[in-house]
């Protein structure tokens, strides 16, 4: 659906956050111009492949904003546009006078989603998912995320506040400014562990048999009977009732085994990628 029909936005973030909610205010029927540096994306460098599928949807423009004719340039494409998409420290916009001040005297109607790293007053520190998850205890080291949950949460908030904004700027508030801060998408995130739902030993964290993770014979499986009605169908199809015993029949099969064992049962078992 094109909801967004007509309305343009400027992207000028770079890396994963601002681009996947460009991309998905594209898929809602917005034009998206992404202006990237002379030097690109440093996304490319990570992960080119990526890169190019978060620009979908998107035309892409290179300026150089620490010149005088990028400045003007990027300044004629805000003049028709709906919607700015920043990922820069504020007071680096500020430098390039492209701060929300000035863009916002100038152009009364533009409305701003800015990704910032924390909120106010700490909107000018320096983090990344990575230390925004381990603040909030969301790593277990050595190991590393096998997601970037603040970067993601981050982008699916740039795109809620992108649209009430737009929707007050509709109902004649003019244009406004929102900032969305990774750590307080990655806190929304880490939620569950705060309230200790999914500490070790909760019902979320491996306290009850019916929501567990158990080896098989070549792997192992994901287990969420968590409503009574797959619990007592699982329990009394297996025979089991404590953990242990869950865990001696589910090593009687393969993963992909009871997958399907579970799907002909109604019964959420899947085999964990590893």
């Amino acid at each position: 659906m094109n909801l967004l029909d007509g309305i343009t936005i400027v992207n000028l973030s770079v890396n994963l956050p601002g681009p996947a909610a460009a991309r998905r205010l594209a898929e809602l029927g917005a034009a998206v111009i992404k202006v990237e540096p002379p030097t690109g994306d440093p996304m490319v460098l990570y992960h080119a492949d990526w890169h190019r599928n978060l620009g979908t949807g998107s035309t892409i423009v290179t300026l150089d904003l620490k010149a005088a004719e990028g400045r003007a340039q990027m300044m004629a494409l805000l003049a028709d546009a709906d919607l700015l998409i920043t990922s820069s420290r504020p007071a680096a916009m500020e430098r390039l006078g492209l701060d929300w001040t000035t863009l916002h005297e100038k152009l009364p109607r533009l409305c701003q989603v800015a990704v910032v790293g924390y909120p106010s007053p700490r909107e000018n520190e320096a983090g990344h998912d990575l230390t925004y998850q381990a603040t909030l205890g969301l790593l277990n080291p050595p190991h590393m995320p096998r997601s970037l949950l603040a970067d993601m949460a981050g982008a699916e908030k740039t795109v809620s506040a992108a649209l009430a904004l737009l929707l007050a700027r509709e109902r004649g508030h003019g244009g406004g400014y929102a900032e969305v801060a990774l750590s307080d998408a990655a806190a929304a995130m880490a939620e569950p562990l705060r309230f200790g739902t999914t500490a070790p030993g909760a019902i979320f964290g491996g306290g009850i048999p019916e929501y567990n993770v158990y080896r098989t014979m070549d792997g192992w499986v994901a287990v969420a009977a968590l409503e009574p009605h797959f619990k007592t169908r699982l329990e009394e199809a297996l025979a089991v009732r404590t953990r242990d015993e869950y865990q001696a029949a589910f090593l009687t099969k393969s993963s992909a085994d009871w997958q399907q064992w579970g799907q002909e049962r109604d019964v959420p078992i899947v085999a964990a990628r590893m």
